[in-house]
């Protein structure tokens, strides 16, 4: 099981990687941070990129905040980075 700190930047013209911050990977997300649809966004775009399912992907810490830890159920740790840098 993977975890990857997340800065999300919400209302972006198109959901992606935008690259490294720190520790964390920056994501654009083309949803507004209202009722859930950034965090929504946000789950729908990792599945995505990592051809998981939606329900593999879960916010653990953040849900509020637009920095955020993300699990990635099925990935290993040195699995997910390496998907992340080839973005």
């Amino acid at each position: 099981m993977a975890r990857i700190a997340v800065k999300i930047h919400p209302r972006a013209k198109r959901s992606a990687i935008a690259g490294r911050l720190g520790e964390a990977w920056k994501l654009d997300l083309k949803a507004p941070p209202v009722e859930g649809k950034a965090n929504e966004e946000l789950i729908r775009f990792l599945a995505e990129c990592f051809h998981i399912p939606r329900s593999r992907v879960r916010i653990i810490t953040g849900a509020s905040s637009r920095t955020k830890i993300v699990e990635l159920e099925g990935l290993s740790q040195s699995e997910a980075d390496s998907r992340l840098l080839n973005f």
